[in-house]
């Protein structure tokens, strides 16, 4: 039998009328609860947050003055305050805020939950409930959102009296930002904003149980510095966790220490400079061949903030198969989740690693540092072999005449390199995540684990604010995105120009869902269903007076007081990205016409294994070099077999 959601269980408890509500007296400033939720946000240093406003959020947003300590950015759509908020957690290590009323915008609010809970995002989203007394009655704009985001969340509150709002803050704060970061939602019924309350600061939290392991235990880091002393084929496996601790500099030390190359997920691109030789680049999908084959021949993978996502390791039964694993994360319910674990450690990625190398290096003075000249004389002949590139089209194409591979590119030689780069999803975003020449954490911005189309331009707002926040505007933004990822946002625009956050966009505009198409090409016989958006075929040739878009993405622009800019040749692409680099006090968008039928290379099948890559149709690098025969898998010096 399933058991009742939080606010189910609490509709069915008799209600006392709220003015028999007898709440404790302590000692501090008497305010209505409203005035302390912001006060709380004030105190816990929030300088920034999104949303928009509604009736069972009105007695907050009434408290919202100009001399509130933070700013507001109002958005335009629920969904886009909680993708903000996300943008502006990853880009400035905050936990990101938004607030929004009860009923459809909470529920609106859900993607973007969702999406920070899959990949780890800090953030307090505060909705708006009904009153007490009208909890189960299906009152007006009434929705258990707490019930709702149940599955999704790090942690949940259903605040009914007033008194308790700077606790519930604190630790709602608290709570996203420690351990494996998260969403905390803080439902806020109209009875507790309303209602009056004696403040005080600081509040003590009542969190029994809660206690993140942050250092490891036992002998744990002995036994992976043994491993280590015995591989010959060692790779560490980077993920977003590593992101999220600050790791940066250990992952880049303990690369150094132990030799080993360095491998990463979508969502700890940068974290290692890509001119760094011991990075081989993202492995999975579409990862580069020598990071996928690195780790498929691995005999010790060393997963770092990672979780064996199945766009990571293809068909987990053959992933890595002659690894032994050590498994590093902050959240216990990671490790043997996938793939179980020959060492388990849990703890904060930057604290673990500080303790490991040491061990590492007392192990290498007693047992030598293991030979890994085979090992790395085999990467670096897959990684110059097939490396990360594309072809030109040999006819020039009818539906657009620029590559968007080589956009991309271009964007990336010609920025500022202390730019943040956000992506919507679908192939522009492995093309921004292939090609884009990262230098530093904290600088990739994606849906990840979620996949949210619609997420880039919101995001990518959030960023630009965090920018000016903490570094005085000095890391430009620019979004990469597709022309249907970014309909599903668009309206952020406004956003983006009202409040201030000059970003640059750069629509890699296909006319269909480009993702979606290329699976229907490799996957079910090129039909074309419900793909095609028809919102820019056109050529340089068009005549002007057949040229239709719907939309129009530089009218669309226009209309909301940014720049726009339209390319369809390479001349015209080196111009106006030259352009939108020279602005700065306003968004700039440019309609990248490019080819309908590019393909992202490499690609694993779904479910497949990831020894059977496809660097080109018809070139499986990784497949042809298992199949020379079981021996040189099985060489003692430890030479890899691809």
């Amino acid at each position: 039998m399933a058991l009742p959601t939080p606010l189910q269980a609490f509709s069915s408890v008799p209600k006392t009328p709220a003015g028999n509500d007898k709440q404790t007296i302590v000692n501090g400033e008497k305010m209505t609860g409203a005035q302390a939720l912001v006060r709380s946000l004030e105190e816990l240093g929030v300088k920034d947050v999104f949303g928009l406003p509604g009736g069972a959020i009105l007695p907050v947003y009434d408290e919202i003055k100009d001399s509130t300590k933070f700013r507001f950015v109002l958005v335009r759509h629920e969904q886009a305050a909680g993708h903000a908020a996300e943008g502006y957690a990853i880009s400035t290590g905050r936990v990101g805020v938004c607030l929004v009323t009860s009923g459809p915008g909470a529920t609106n609010v859900v993607t973007a939950i969702a999406d920070a809970n899959m990949d780890s995002v800090p953030m307090v989203v505060i909705t708006g409930q009904v009153g007490v007394g009208a909890i189960g009655t299906d009152a007006f704009q009434e929705a258990d959102i707490v019930g709702i985001t149940y599955p999704v969340v790090k942690h949940s509150y259903l605040v009914t009296r007033a008194q308790d709002i700077p606790r519930v803050l604190t630790e709602a704060f608290h709570i996203a930002a420690t351990g494996r970061p998260g969403p905390v939602v803080v439902d806020l019924t109209k009875t507790a904003q309303t209602g009056d309350m004696y403040f005080s600061w600081p509040q003590r939290m009542i969190l029994p149980g809660y206690n993140p392991t942050t250092k490891a235990h036992g002998r744990v880091l002995a036994d992976a510095a043994k491993m280590f002393s015995q591989s010959y084929r060692p790779v560490l496996y980077v993920g977003g966790g590593a992101v999220r601790s600050g790791a940066q500099a250990e992952i880049a030390e303990l690369a150094r220490v132990t030799g080993a190359p360095v491998v990463t997920t979508l969502q700890a691109r940068g974290i290692m400079p890509d001119s760094d030789p011991a990075n081989l680049g993202m492995l999975g999908m579409h990862g580069a061949v020598a990071a996928t084959g690195a780790a498929q021949r691995s005999d010790l993978l060393v997963a770092i903030g990672a979780r064996f996502d199945d766009r990571v390791t293809g068909d987990l039964a053959s992933f890595a198969p002659t690894a032994r694993v050590i498994h590093i994360d902050i959240d216990p319910a990671e490790i043997g989740k996938n793939r179980v674990a020959d060492v388990p450690i849990v703890g904060d990625v930057a604290c673990v690693l500080k303790d490991l190398i040491p061990e590492i290096e007392r192990a290498q003075a007693i047992h030598g540092k293991p030979d890994l000249t085979h090992w790395w004389a085999s990467l670096n002949k897959l990684r110059e072999d097939y490396p990360i590139d594309y072809d030109q089209p040999e006819d020039q194409p009818t539906d657009g005449s620029l590559a968007p591979q080589w956009v991309v590119r271009q964007l990336s030689d010609m920025a500022d390199p202390e730019t943040i780069w956000v992506a919507g999803v679908g192939q522009h975003q492995m093309w921004a995540s292939q090609l884009v020449d990262f230098t530093r954490p904290r600088s990739w911005i994606s849906s990840g684990g979620l996949g949210t189309m619609g997420y880039g331009l919101p995001a990518a707002i959030g960023a630009s604010l965090g920018s000016q926040r903490d570094f005085e505007g000095r890391k430009p933004v620019w979004l990469i995105d597709g022309d249907g990822s970014f309909q599903m946002s668009s309206e952020e625009l406004a956003t983006a120009f009202l409040d201030g956050a000059p970003v640059k966009i750069a629509i890699l505009n296909n006319s269909v869902y480009g993702m979606v198409r290329q699976w229907q090409t490799l996957f079910y016989n090129k039909h074309y269903s419900a793909t095609m958006l028809r919102d820019g075929e056109a050529t340089k040739d068009t005549a002007p007076e057949d040229f239709v878009d719907v939309p129009d993405f530089v009218k669309l622009a226009e209309a909301y007081g940014c720049v726009g800019l339209r390319a369809f040749t390479e001349e015209q692409a080196i111009e106006a990205i030259k352009r939108a680099n020279e602005i700065n006090d306003r968004p700039v968008l440019i309609d990248f016409r490019v080819w309908k039928d590019a393909m992202v290379w490499p690609m694993v099948a779904a479910g497949a294994p990831n020894d059977e890559v496809t660097y080109r149709p018809g070139t499986k690098p990784l497949r042809r070099a298992s199949s020379q025969g079981a021996d040189d898998a099985a060489q003692v010096s430890g030479a890899a077999s691809v």
